[in-house]
């Protein structure tokens, strides 16, 4: 992911809430933290957010509540102004563009949900979903048929028909889902959409939204506060602190490599060994290869327990889902991980 050409670019964005947000950036010489701008009478809810997606990826924001993760992503999409600062989706400037180019921008390559459904009540699943081809101008058979196709899509066949009184919490969130999806959009932005399900029904979206991020490779910012949720899903996670990023950075640097004390906190309960994979810890094959079946490069350390305890071999071969040989690992640092050492 890292060395794809990056979809959505932002440069030093910063957004303030008070009386001359502007003109106050302009005037400090040198970058003001969280207290600074507090005691100045404003409040921050991005600091100087520099950050590149690629695309195709899957890029998780996590935070506490005020962290800033849902203004940053309004900020990506341009439902709030940035104070300073610059946001290109494909090279394209979007602070640039006129009110119908914005409008066109999101018609046809964002889609958006959130954490409350905004399901329309008086239109049933499919018009619902529907809804978003009426507003372009789509003709009706049109924009029926492709309604059906994602409603099928999100596993809502033979529910076309009901309203969204008759559906259930994941199933109001599939029409959502399913809605936004409809425009078929390259970018997609989330913010907590699950977390207002219980956790049987939350676990069961994120398997259903794993399997649509597999069948359609959409770009996707994905907010949420569980740190779980943020490890089953996410390519890189990016977690904000005050409205600054504190790191960006895949599952498996930020639990092996916290960049700061807050980081830190953050994963301190976390079980690295389900969340280390044995492709993170391998090393490059120098010389022979170890002999014997490879360790897949997508299990976690958890996964290969067994194998670590039982196998004695110093060195053991990874490979990746082609069976492909990628690296060596060394059983000490996987076996440093499983019970707790820092590798």
């Amino acid at each position: 992911m890292a060395d794809a050409q990056p979809v959505i670019s932002c440069r030093g964005v910063w957004k303030l809430y008070g009386k001359t947000p502007e003109s106050y950036l302009a005037g400090v010489s040198d970058t003001p933290s969280f207290e600074d701008i507090r005691r100045a009478g404003y409040i921050a809810a991005a600091r100087d957010v520099t950050l590149d997606i690629a695309a195709g990826e899957m890029l998780v924001i996590m935070g506490l509540s005020g962290s800033g993760k849902s203004t940053l992503v309004r900020c990506l999409s341009r439902l709030v102004e940035v104070t300073s600062g610059t946001v290109t989706v494909e090279e394209q400037d979007i602070g640039a563009l006129d009110e119908n180019g914005l409008i066109e921008l999101r018609r046809n390559k964002m889609g958006m949900v959130f954490q409350n459904f905004a399901l329309l009540p008086n239109r049933t699943v499919l018009e619902n979903v529907a809804y978003p081809l009426e507003m372009r101008g789509q003709d009706r058979h049109d924009r029926r048929a492709r309604a059906l196709d994602v409603i099928k899509l999100v596993g809502l066949e033979g529910r076309e028909d009901y309203f969204p009184r008759e559906l259930s919490g994941g199933q109001q969130q599939r029409v959502g889902i399913a809605r936004s999806l409809a425009i078929e959009p390259d970018i997609w932005f989330l913010d907590e959409p699950f977390s207002a399900l219980d956790p049987l029904i939350r676990r069961e979206m994120q398997d259903e939204f794993l399997r649509l991020q597999d069948m359609l490779g959409k770009t996707i910012v994905f907010i949420t506060h569980d740190f779980d949720e943020a490890l089953r899903l996410a390519d890189r996670i990016a977690i904000m602190k005050d409205g600054a990023i504190e790191q960006v950075d895949t599952p498996d640097r930020i639990v092996l490599d916290p960049a700061t004390d807050y980081v830190a906190k953050f994963i301190e309960d976390i079980d690295k060994a389900h969340v280390v994979h044995a492709g993170h810890l391998a090393g490059p094959v120098k010389g022979a290869a170890p002999r014997g079946d490879p360790v897949a490069a997508t299990a976690t350390i958890h996964d290969i327990a067994r194998r670590l305890v039982e196998d004695k071999r110093a060195r053991l071969p990874v490979a990746d889902t082609s069976g492909k040989l990628v690296g060596v690992l060394k059983r000490q640092d996987a076996l440093d991980v499983l019970f707790g050492e820092q590798p």
